[in-house]
């Protein structure tokens, strides 16, 4: 009976490995610099399937992790190369689109120097944006481009000035007797004012509906 049961132990354990070695897919090696990086800054990359790689230069650090990766659920741990410097790739895809992250240096929360500054989570963090399959509507083209304004203004509910971002279609100026509808956007918890044009691509969105005829200026 042992031997019975450790017989068929073994073959489920074989069985097992067999699944998740073909659950496993290979990350493809078409890595590119990510668009949100720092003008010349080759890290952090991102690939076709979503994976996002990292490299830190931190040759004194004695442990540097990433806060992005496992689904929020611990980051990605980046290994010490020859050169000093600290690299790693997340253990799968990302979801599409923007992604505020951090760098943890010997427990130190720091940002990625390789990367732009976004404001979310109630602070500045980095930003990495892992390419959409449906992107094209937000994408940057050759095409009549509106403008974002920033408005100051008084607040006597707060009593302070405060901030708002206003999008102009690309025909208001020459028809500023012409009345828009407006669509007013709340930024989510923890972001800003600058959110929606910023990290959003509102602005784009709405120039790219708008030379398409998808919806009125």
């Amino acid at each position: 009976m042992k031997k019975i049961v450790a017989f068929l132990s073994a073959v489920l354990l074989t069985v097992n490995l067999g699944f998740a070695q073909e659950n496993v897919a290979e990350i493809k090696e078409d890595f590119k610099p990510s668009t949100l990086n720092q003008p010349g800054r080759e890290y952090p990359k991102v690939n076709s399937q979503g994976y996002a790689r990292f490299r830190v230069e931190a040759p004194d650090a004695q442990a540097v992790s990433v806060s992005l990766g496992l689904g929020g659920r611990g980051g990605t741990v980046l290994q010490k190369a020859e050169d000093g410097s600290w690299m790693g790739t997340t253990a799968g895809p990302l979801d599409e689109g923007f992604h505020y992250y951090h760098l943890t240096v010997d427990g130190g929360v720091f940002n990625d120097p390789g990367t732009l500054n976004f404001y979310g989570s109630t602070r500045w963090e980095s930003g990495i944006e892992i390419p959409a399959h449906d992107q094209d509507f937000y994408a940057m083209k050759n095409v009549p481009h509106g403008k974002v304004q920033q408005v100051l203004f008084y607040s006597p509910s707060t009593d302070s000035v405060r901030r708002a971002f206003v999008y102009t279609p690309p025909c208001y100026e020459k028809e500023k007797n012409k009345k828009y509808p407006v669509l007013y956007l709340q930024h989510g918890w923890g972001e800003d004012e600058t959110a929606w044009s910023t990290q959003g691509h509102a602005n784009l969105i709405m120039d790219n509906l708008i030379a398409d005829g998808k919806i009125e200026p």
